[in-house]
């Protein structure tokens, strides 16, 4: 009831984006019945009518694909004040996110269902004069839980999906190495190992709460004043919390001149490169290899007839897909760095450290389109004067899993403006100027196109040569 409501009181933007999953997991489901359509009006071809059941796999995974983007941006499932306090803690949240994703989900499914036996003439007769019955097997009756099951896909899938990717984790790094025993039995690691009656040992427990840099530092008695050592595993904060109330107390006897630079945190360290970068570009020159390999021997096969020869094909395009979704979190990282470079500016810089600090939320939904868009590319160029033909379920699953990949991106964009509202807002408050923003917006904008877009035909155009 509580996963309803949210859905029902939800803003237009997250209903816009709950209705595109239902759209895709209609398209999916759709393009599933129709492989099981020609099942059963060619009952002498199961490889064929197996084929096409794999090749729906691309659509349910780029489906599954936004239904999770769509998830982490769901403002009505992150943990809020107070909710932990009525029983709704990060458990519950992700049960109503799994919860909306499979009715999103669901409602797509069921208007394929719905749209499926109206084109097979299953509900008030057959439409488009019987155009659809060719590949819908109008003639034959409908296994309903066969049916059932292929619908029921999707849903499954994806809200297992969100449910392994919102899982509520432990924020405490982990520990490792093998857990000792503390004193009298309680959990816990020491610093060393003590010996026997090492605790009560007069002067083995004390330590010195502020160290002072300066010459005229208070002698040691006040250091002896800070009170006995706090257990391994609180150390940390009750130190902080010693330094912190040592230094308020000291403050009027140290001067102007004392050094306070050992109180102060140190800035946080710069973000790494992302590492998978020589990987995804060694992946990528492996696919079009194979590609090409592949392409000297054999013609560019149908989506729907694979020939042995072609397998290789398939597992060249499978490469360069994941090359591209490896190399893109860096190739993004090194055109912020690129945009920072030869004396920048403010706007420049912006957009620079926004691009280097996104790289990995927005790289691997690049990288998909990128490849998505260089195997249409190369699908659907023509070849020795040639020019391939779909029919109207290729072209659908063109459509979904093109249409799945852009709005993953768009999600992927959305999430990362969310992610830097505290930012934006600080900068607001400080007296930029939201044009400025807006600048800088565009300017990340256009350097992505401008560094993807060339990728993007190159891959392509290799692609077709290696035919």
């Amino acid at each position: 009831m509580l996963a309803l409501r949210l859905t029902r009181t939800a803003r237009p933007a997250v209903q816009l984006r709950r209705l595109l999953v239902a759209a895709a997991s209609a398209g999916t489901g759709f393009l599933l019945l129709g492989a099981l359509g020609y099942a059963m009006g060619h009952p002498r071809t199961p490889g064929a009518a197996v084929l096409r059941l794999a090749w729906c796999v691309v659509p349910i995974a780029a489906t599954v694909y936004l239904a999770l983007a769509v998830a982490r941006t769901d403002p009505g499932t992150r943990p809020r004040p107070g909710l932990a306090a009525v029983g709704i803690g990060p458990g519950r949240l992700m049960a109503i996110s799994c919860l909306t994703t499979a009715l999103s989900c669901a409602l797509g499914s069921t208007l394929a269902l719905l749209v499926f036996l109206h084109l097979r003439g299953d509900l008030d007769g057959m439409p488009f004069d019987g155009a659809a019955a060719q590949f819908l097997a109008s003639d034959r009756p409908l296994p309903v839980p066969a049916a059932l099951t292929l619908l029921a896909l999707v849903p499954a899938i994806a809200s297992a999906t969100v449910a392994l990717a919102l899982r509520p984790r432990d924020p405490r790094p982990a520990v490792t190495g093998p857990r000792g025993f503390g004193r009298f039995g309680s959990y816990g690691r020491t610093a060393g190992r003590e010996t026997f009656g090492a605790y009560g040992r007069f002067g083995a427990r004390w330590y010195t709460a502020v160290r002072q840099k300066s010459a005229g530092a208070r002698p040691a008695a006040a250091d002896v004043a800070a009170g006995p050592e706090p257990r391994a595993e609180h150390a940390g904060v009750q130190d902080s919390d010693a330094d912190a109330h040592a230094a308020a107390t000291l403050a009027p006897a140290a001067g102007p001149a004392a050094d306070w630079s050992g109180a102060l945190p140190s800035p946080a360290p710069p973000r790494e490169v992302p590492a998978g970068l020589p990987w995804g570009i060694a992946l990528l020159a492996a696919g079009l290899a194979v590609q090409a390999y592949a392409g000297r021997s054999t013609a560019t096969p149908a989506l729907t007839a694979l020939p042995a020869e072609a397998v290789a094909v398939l597992a060249g395009w499978i490469v360069t897909a994941l090359g591209l979704i490896l190399a893109a979190p860096g190739l993004t990282h090194l055109c912020g760095r690129l945009l920072q470079s030869a004396a920048p500016g403010a706007l420049r810089l912006l957009a620079g450290r926004v691009l280097m600090a996104e790289a990995t939320r927005i790289g691997p939904p690049l990288g998909v389109v990128c490849a998505v868009a260089s195997a249409t590319f190369a699908m659907t160029a023509r070849h020795d004067g040639f020019a391939p033909s779909f029919g109207p379920l290729t072209t659908l699953g063109l459509l979904v899993v093109s249409g799945c990949t852009l709005a993953t991106l768009l999600t992927a964009a959305v999430e990362a403006r969310q992610s830097r509202a505290d930012t934006t807002a600080a900068l607001l408050r400080l007296g930029a100027p939201a044009t400025m923003l807006r600048s800088a917006a565009a300017l990340r904008a256009g350097a992505l196109i401008a560094l993807f877009v060339p990728l993007t035909l190159v891959i392509a155009n290799l692609a077709v040569l290696a035919r």
